[in-house]
Order: C-alpha cells, then sequence, then structure tokens
C-alpha cells in the first residue's frame, strides 16, 4: 500500500496560473515579462537576459507560431510561491543584497528593493507563473514549452546560479495537487550544471525521480543534494556528441521504464554548448537538438505527458538553437498541434500589444 504523504491534504488556494487556453493555441508559453533589462546591469552576468525574447522571435519569423497561437504567462503570485517557498525565504529577497547575491550580479545590492523587485524578480516570477502552466497544459495536450523558466539551484528557502524561485518544484507540487492522474513524476534535468534545488526539494519524497546529467566538474559542488538523485551521470570536462547523446539515449530510456512516471519534467538546458563558459562541455548546435529529440521520442512513445523549460545556456547563439530545436521536434511529429498550426489568421486590426518586444 502506497504511504500516505501529507502534501496531498494541502488546502489549495486560489490561483490565476491555471487558465485555459484556445484550441488554437500551441502549447508553447511566452511573455515579454520574462526578459530583464535595467540600466545594463543585466550584461554583468554572463547569461543572456533577453534570450527568450529571441527564441520567441525565431519562431515567429519561421512562421511556427504567431502572438494569436501563444500562450501568454502571468505572474506568480506570493500564495503561488508559498505552496513551496517558506515565507521566510521570500521576505528574504526583500534585501536586495541577498538578490544580489543569488544573481551574481553585485551592484543589485546598490538598488533600492522596488526596483529589484520590479526589474529582476518580476521578470522570475512570470518565467514560474509560465512553469507551473506547462504542467497543465503538458497533461491536456501531452506536452508543453515554457520558453524560459528551469530555475534549478533554488530550492524552498535559498536560491543561488541566477535562480530566485523554484518553478520546477513548485510545477510538480501543482500537478500533485490540482491535475488527477498525476502521482508520479520524472524529472530530467539535462542541464549542465547539477540541478541541486528541486534535489533538495524532493530529497525523501518517492513521487518524484531524478535523473540528472551534468559536469562534475562545475558549479554547484552539492554532495548533500547528489543523495536525492535517482539516476546520476556525472560528466567530464569536454564530454563530445557521441559519448553525451549515447549517455542521455540509455539512461532515459533506463529511467521511463523503471519509474513508469504520469508525467515528465525536462529541464533542456543549453549551456552544454561547446565553448559555453560555465558548463565546460563540447555538445555541438546538432547535438542538443538531437539530444532534445531524442528525449522527447522516448517519452511521446510511451505517450506521456512532458513539459520542456529552457534553463541555462550563456552564449549568444543559445536562442537560436533552441529555436530550431523546437522546430526540429514539429518538423518530426513530436509535438503536434493541428488546430493551432491551421488557425486562421487573424483580421488585420487584431493586435496583441502585450506581445510586442
Amino acid at each position: 500500500m502506497e504511504e500516505e504523504n501529507p502534501e496531498t491534504t494541502r488546502e489549495l488556494h486560489e490561483t490565476s496560473l491555471y487558465q485555459e487556453i484556445r484550441p488554437t493555441q500551441w502549447p508553447i508559453i511566452y511573455s515579454p515579462e520574462y526578459n530583464i533589462g535595467f540600466l545594463g546591469l543585466e550584461k554583468l552576468h554572463p547569461f543572456d537576459a533577453g534570450k527568450w525574447g529571441k527564441v520567441y522571435g525565431f519562431l515567429k519569423d519561421a512562421g511556427m507560431i504567431r502572438d494569436d497561437t501563444t500562450v501568454r504567462a502571468t505572474e506568480a503570485t506570493e500564495r503561488d510561491l508559498l505552496v513551496v517557498h517558506t515565507k521566510g525565504y521570500l521576505n528574504n529577497l526583500k534585501w536586495s543584497i541577498n538578490v544580489a547575491q543569488i544573481t551574481e550580479v553585485p551592484p543589485v545590492a546598490l538598488l533600492p528593493n522596488f526596483i529589484v523587485q520590479r526589474k529582476v524578480l518580476r521578470p522570475f516570477r512570470y518565467h514560474t507563473g509560465g512553469t507551473i502552466l506547462a504542467g497543465k497544459l503538458a497533461q491536456e495536450r501531452g506536452w508543453a514549452i515554457n520558453i524560459g523558466g528551469g530555475f534549478h539551484h533554488c530550492s524552498a528557502d535559498r536560491g543561488g546560479g541566477f535562480c530566485a524561485y523554484a518553478d520546477i518544484t513548485l510545477s510538480i507540487h501543482f500537478m500533485f495537487d490540482r491535475l488527477q492522474g498525476i502521482s508520479k513524476v520524472l524529472n530530467i534535468d539535462l542541464d549542465a550544471h547539477q540541478g541541486n534545488g528541486h534535489e533538495r526539494d524532493f530529497m525523501d519524497d518517492k513521487r518524484v525521480y531524478i535523473m540528472d546529467v551534468y559536469n562534475r566538474g562545475i558549479y554547484p559542488h552539492d554532495g548533500y543534494a547528489k543523495r536525492a538523485i535517482n539516476k546520476k551521470v556525472e560528466l567530464q570536462h569536454f564530454t563530445d556528441d557521441k559519448v553525451y547523446l549515447a549517455l542521455v539515449d540509455k539512461h532515459t530510456n533506463e529511467a521511463l521504464d523503471e519509474f513508469q512516471p504520469d508525467a515528465v519534467v525536462y529541464n533542456a538546458g543549453t549551456d552544454i554548448l561547446e565553448g559555453d563558459p560555465l558548463g565546460n562541455l563540447s555538445i555541438t548546435a546538432q547535438g542538443i537538438i538531437e539530444r532534445d529529440r531524442l528525449v522527447f521520442s522516448h517519452v511521446r512513445s510511451r505517450n506521456i505527458p512532458i513539459l520542456m523549460v529552457t534553463s541555462g545556456g550563456y552564449q549568444r547563439s543559445t536562442a537560436r538553437i533552441i529555436a530550431d530545436s523546437v522546430l526540429n521536434l514539429k518538423k518530426q511529429g513530436l509535438i503536434p498541434s493541428e488546430e493551432a498550426e491551421n488557425a486562421p489568421k487573424p483580421p488585420s486590426f487584431f493586435n496583441l500589444k502585450f506581445f510586442k518586444k
């Protein structure tokens, strides 16, 4: 008999994150609010804080999506965040020096916190709302992609590594609490860095199986969090396509067969790209595209819902690669949405201003 988890009895709060979407919308989530920019401070971190808008733009230019056929993310509220985060942690974010440490941009410590909330943390809350919604859409449509999110270094009571909110943990808890038939989730983390945030959050939760493939020689070196990994694949510096793709293929297949999840969360970081200053691996752009195809192919062939987040990637070329990968998934028939693809164009006067960059 399965042991009852006290989390399943949590009283549900009202939330606007689980919105309904039209059949003519792709389960692809984005908001212009994702992109971070204030006085050039975002340039002090190697992360491209505008890459999400570039991905969205590339997909539009390719003719796959339009403003009216995609889903706009909404901001996660404090009550939404409290499903996982402690009140104490959220209060700590009201001190700019703490946010500076989490984002690894020291000058942020000098800014009034109301500016930090609006220009730094508010975008993160939109990302988080997008990842939470992606869980619902994945169950409804079979798949969903949040063009942002993937803050896998943040846990319930601590942030770090440019991750202020635990969007992956939150999305999984929302699924457990609000979606019928979701009682086991497989978390596949293929970012170059160990996903220590969600690992700490699900340390003793048997409902979540974690597969993590990461470079063992880089941040965060979290030995305690590694105890939560069910399938741990540690890579050496400069691992190449051939070795990497064989490992991803083998272990994804094994994890799915072993755990037989009701849903999959896929953290598709692109910091594995050769030349990435933080990932220190040697995967080509085509290798990343093939990696995503392998994961989606294994999961979709089993009729298991999958949600994807884009996570890390510290080169200007990663936005193009993410878009090319999504386009390839469509070409391979792995992310179908016939009504969205064939949706009639709206009248010329129709203009969704909130999607303007």
